[in-house]
């Protein structure tokens, strides 16, 4: 009995003698016989396999392949010139679809057959120049050539899935490619929802179980590149309908950028977006976002200890969100200060780590102004303005607050499991912030402040930035209230409800978590001045949902088991209205 395949390979050498590649209309007749031919091998691994050992189809495939490079480079040139866009000529369009069927035949042929992608594999050169061209500005406005892409990143992606070798040999030369002929990012940028998911398809199976190649994606220029198409896609994407195609390529780019994180390796590319003299880029805050959501989704429950790899994922992650809070945190309190016109006295300063030689350049803080220091809550200040008045509005605090509301979630949910698991695996409360992450928070410095000094002061200047909105009172678009309010109450003059939501209220929760049975923190917090902060924050705020649930948690944790702090609120409220709200 003949195999599947037998039959196949009479058609396709049939049909292969009578190809005349300079022949539009047998151009357009080979097709026809490919596209009879792919629909058998997709559904008949034996069809694949059988039509794969006849060695006389590989020769003239390689040679299709090689004719169908050449044939397009002498459209290239002229493709690049035509600004008129009068369309193709008959043999440009014969060879469009014999591009498309060969694609299509060799993607079925290759699917899962390790010999036929070894032996296909010598075609990788063509199939890359074709869709060198196929990506092309001028081929992205046409929709034979958009579906022709998506054939080939199709092709390229069966190629080589699940042949380590091949995997390995591809992705390494792709990554070491001149950026300008970086096929996957020209990929990455079609404005087809199919075309892009075929490549996330092919990116995620080449990083799947393999660290090297993740590790590429983060280092190499191309690699970099490809990382910022696929963050500018993922917010491109993040609104499309459930069950669309373009919701299938949000779920496989989280898949990659999920792996990223799993390697330890999203705190390196974090690093690879800085830009000079920017505090924040788009490329950091969205990665910053991905990294809230894997933490969340990633949550062990408080009865199960916390699994080794996702305190590995924690431990690589923490030390660059401490020094973004820091950098952060420095940024908004200078751009708030000079903004108020608020001035610190010289004699009362620390120097801020900007000018630390020690600190890279990209991890200093990059101030809005001239000024250079830090205020520590323990300093005087004198405002050199009525409140009303401001001196000018920052345009990147919303943005830095934006990003310092993600670096805090983040924060959160590590502090929270490490506290957890510390109580289900008994470890003491002392343990090394190399393993009990919340620790390390704690212990985190630059330039003698700390995580708790820098937090308790940007909520000091936030109150007096961003006061309290009260539910039923409306805001107009500059952002001041339409109500009858004193001044002094009023939210600063041309700050809206952007980037700024959130912030007080998970500042808040972040430090009733780390106070949490810490008695050292207690301290440290009446040390500046934080109770007398953290009671202004026990407030209704539109702005901040559950802000007074959160302050009023964190009193408690803060007054526990430490008459100091509970004098200290004695002193200013009468102590059976805080006992309520606190006990």
């Amino acid at each position: 009995m003949a195999e599947p395949g037998d039959s196949l390979s009479k058609e396709f050498t049939v049909a292969y003698s009578e190809l005349d590649i300079k022949n539009p209309d047998s151009i357009l007749s080979f097709s026809q016989a490919l596209d009879k031919i792919s629909p058998e091998l997709a559904r008949s691994d034996q069809a694949r396999v059988t039509l794969g050992l006849d060695a006389t189809i590989w020769r003239p495939l390689d040679k299709v392949w090689k004719d169908l490079a050449r044939g397009h480079s002498t459209f290239w040139e002229a493709d690049e010139s035509d600004d008129e866009g009068d369309g193709k000529s008959p043999k440009q369009f014969a060879l469009a679809t014999l591009c498309a069927s060969v694609a299509k035949f060799t993607r079925n042929l290759v699917a899962g057959v390790p010999d036929n992608q070894s032996r296909a594999f010598h075609n990788e050169p063509e199939l890359r120049r074709l869709l060198h061209y196929y990506t092309s500005w001028s081929a992205m406005e046409d929709e034979q050539s958009i579906a022709v892409a998506r054939l080939l990143t199709q092709a390229l992606s069966n190629l080589v899935t699940g042949h380590e070798e091949l995997m390995g040999e591809l992705w390494e030369t792709y990554l070491n490619l001149p950026e300008d002929q970086g096929v996957i990012i020209r990929l990455l940028s079609s404005p087809d929802a199919k075309t892009l998911l075929s490549t996330l398809i092919f990116i995620s199976n080449c990083l799947h179980e393999s660290r090297k190649r993740t590790k590429l994606l983060c280092k190499t220029n191309v690699g970099i590149r490809m990382c910022i198409s696929l963050l500018d896609n993922m917010l491109r994407l993040f609104e499309a309908d459930e069950g669309s195609v373009g919701a299938q390529a949000f779920d496989i780019g989280y898949t990659i950028l999920s792996r990223i994180i799993e390697e330890g390796l999203a705190a390196p590319l974090y690093k690879q977006f800085i830009i000079q003299d920017e505090i924040i880029t788009p490329h950091q805050t969205t990665l910053l976002k991905i990294i809230d959501s894997y933490l969340q989704s990633n949550q062990s429950t408080p009865q199960t200890p916390i699994k080794p790899e996702t305190l590995q994922i924690h431990i690589s992650l923490t030390p660059m969100l401490t020094r973004a809070f820091f950098s952060l945190s420095r940024y908004a309190q200078t751009s708030i200060r000079h903004s108020l016109g608020l001035v610190i006295k010289k004699d009362d300063v620390n120097q801020s780590d900007q000018s630390d030689p020690k600190r890279p350049e990209s991890e200093r803080s990059m101030s809005p102004t001239s000024t250079s220091t830090i205020h520590t809550g323990s300093l005087e200040e004198t405002q050199t303005q009525s409140f009303g008045s401001l001196n000018s509005l920052d345009v990147m605090l919303p943005k830095a607050c934006e990003a310092l509301v993600l670096v805090t979630q983040c924060m959160v949910t590590i502090a929270i499991e490490a506290e957890e698991n510390a109580a289900t695996l008994g470890l003491p409360d002392d343990a090394s912030p190399k393993t009990n992450m919340k620790n390390y928070f704690i212990e985190a410095r630059t330039s003698g402040v700390g995580v708790i000094e820098s937090l308790i002061e940007l909520l000091r200047l936030l109150d007096k930035f961003l006061p309290r909105i009260n539910f039923g009172r409306r805001v107009s678009p500059t952002g001041r209230s339409t109500s009858r309010t004193p001044p002094e109450q009023e939210q600063a003059p041309g700050t809206d409800n952007h980037g700024f939501a959130y912030l007080k209220r998970d500042l808040v929760r972040l430090l009733g978590i780390l106070c949490h049975e810490k008695r050292a923190v207690q301290d440290r917090v009446r040390g500046v001045g934080g109770i007398e902060v953290v009671m202004n924050m026990c407030v209704i705020d539109e702005r901040n949902p559950y802000l007074r649930e959160h302050a009023i948690f964190t009193l408690h944790n803060l007054l526990k088991d430490n008459r100091e702090n509970q004098d200290v609120v004695d002193s200013i409220q009468p102590s059976g209205e805080w006992d309520k709200m606190v006990s």
